[in-house]
C-alpha cells in the first residue's frame, strides 16, 4: 500500500487538479466506489443472510427490506471511514503523496461518521417494529391478549427513547460537538433543564407506575378523571384511550398517578337486569313454566356465571301488565361479546315464551280495546 501512495516526482499521478494530485483524487474516488458497492452488497446480501438465521417473514422484511436502504448507507459510510482513516494513519506514519488540505481531512471523517450515525439511526428506528412480531413468534395461542399488547407498547416506546438518545449523542460527536464540555454545561445548567422537564419526568414516572402496577392494559375500558374509553396505547409519556364517539383522547401519564381510575375490563362478571312484562290474562302455570325456562336458559349457557344469585321471577302486578325481574351475570370479556350474548338469551326468551303461548304486554292493545 505504501508503495502505492509514493509514485515517482514526474509520475501523472503527482499532477494537480482543483488543489489535489491525481492520486488524492483517484484515492478518494475509489472510497466512493468502495462505498457505493459496499451500501448496493449489503442491500443485496442481507436479505439472503437472515432468511437462513430468522424463519418469520414479517420479522425479516422489517429488518432488512423495509429498512434495506438505511442499512445499507450505514454499512457504505462505515466502511468507508473505517478505510479512510487506516489511509491517513498511514500518511501520518509514512511520508507519501496522499495529501488532503486539513479542511478535508477534518470535515471527511466527520460527514461520514454523521452518515454512518444517522443512517444507523434510521434503521434501528424501524427495527423497532420487530417488537410486536418477536412476541407473536413465542405466543403460544396465536393471539395478542391485554398485557402482551401493554408490553409491546412498553417496550417500543422504552426503546425509540434509547434509541433518539444514543443517536443524538453519536450524531452530535459527528457534527464536531465536545461532548465532554456538553455534559459539564449540563451539570451548571442541570437545574433550569430539570425545571423545563419537570412535566415530562413526572409523565415517566407515571408510565412506570402504570407497568408496575397495572391499573389497566391495551384493551380494557376505563374511565380517566371525566376521559372514557378503550386503552388503545401506552408509551412512556402518554396514554392514548379511544372514546365511545371514536375520537382518541390523549391522556398525560402524569395524571394518572393522582386520578382514580374505574377499568371496567378487570369486572369479573357484568351484571345485567331487566323487566318482563307479560299480558295481565296470562295462565299463571304458564308463567310459572316460563320462570323456570328462563332460569334453565341462565344456568346452561356457557358465558353466564354466579347462578345461585341469578333470578327470574314475578316482581309486581299492575294494572295493566304482570311484572318479571331478571337477575343474570355475564361472564364475557368485553362489550361486544356480552351483545351477543344477551342478544342469543333474549331470542331465547322469545322463543320460550312462545311455547308457553304467552304473550308480552303491548300498551298499543290496551288503547285499541
Amino acid at each position: 500500500m505504501s508503495n502505492l501512495l509514493t509514485p515517482e516526482a514526474d509520475s501523472v499521478w503527482m499532477d494537480q487538479i482543483f488543489g489535489l494530485n491525481y492520486l488524492t483524487v483517484s484515492v478518494l474516488i475509489g472510497l466512493l466506489l468502495i462505498g457505493i458497492l459496499a451500501r448496493f452488497s449489503t442491500m443485496l446480501m442481507a436479505p439472503r443472510v437472515l432468511k437462513k438465521i430468522i424463519p418469520s417473514e414479517s420479522i425479516q422484511s422489517k429488518t432488512v427490506k423495509d429498512s434495506d436502504k438505511a442499512l445499507g448507507t450505514a454499512a457504505g459510510a462505515g466502511i468507508t471511514l473505517y478505510i479512510f482513516n487506516a489511509l491517513v494513519k498511514l500518511h501520518v506514519e509514512e511520508d507519501n503523496s496522499f495529501i488532503l488540505p486539513s479542511v478535508l481531512q477534518d470535515l471527511l471523517p466527520n460527514l461520514l461518521q454523521f452518515v454512518f450515525a444517522l443512517s444507523l439511526v434510521v434503521w434501528a428506528f424501524r427495527l423497532v417494529a420487530i417488537v410486536k412480531d418477536v412476541v407473536e413468534l413465542f405466543d403460544k395461542d396465536g393471539e395478542l391478549d391485554g398485557s402482551e399488547k401493554t408490553l409491546i407498547s412498553a417496550v417500543e416506546s422504552l426503546l425509540r427513547f434509547i434509541i433518539i438518545a444514543l443517536g443524538a449523542v453519536f450524531i452530535a460527536d459527528a457534527l464536531g460537538f465536545n461532548l465532554t464540555s456538553l455534559i459539564a454545561g449540563l451539570g451548571i445548567s442541570g437545574l433550569a433543564l430539570a425545571l423545563a422537564a419537570k412535566d415530562t419526568i413526572s409523565n415517566l414516572f407515571g408510565a412506570t407506575t402504570v407497568l408496575l402496577d397495572r391499573p389497566f392494559k391495551v384493551g380494557d375500558w376505563v374511565i380517566v378523571d371525566s376521559v372514557e374509553g378503550e386503552v388503545m396505547e401506552i408509551s412512556l409519556r402518554t396514554t392514548l384511550v379511544r372514546t365511545a364517539a371514536d375520537t382518541v383522547v390523549t391522556v398525560p401519564n402524569a395524571n394518572l398517578v393522582n386520578t382514580p381510575i374505574e377499568n371496567f375490563g378487570k369486572r369479573r362478571w357484568r351484571r345485567w337486569q331487566s323487566l318482563l312484562h307479560l299480558d295481565l290474562n296470562s295462565n299463571p302455570d304458564d308463567v310459572a313454566a316460563f320462570c323456570d325456562g328462563v332460569m334453565e336458559l341462565i344456568t346452561s349457557s356457557a358465558v353466564t356465571v354466579k347462578h345461585e344469585s341469578s333470578w327470574c321471577q314475578v316482581s309486581n302486578l299492575s294494572t295493566q301488565s304482570l311484572d318479571l325481574s331478571l337477575n343474570l351475570y355475564w361472564d364475557v370479556a368485553g362489550g361486544a361479546p356480552e351483545r351477543e350474548a344477551k342478544e342469543a338469551f333474549l331470542l331465547g326468551l322469545m322463543q320460550l315464551a312462545k311455547t308457553k303461548n304467552l304473550k308480552f304486554f303491548d300498551a298499543r292493545m290496551m288503547m285499541n280495546a
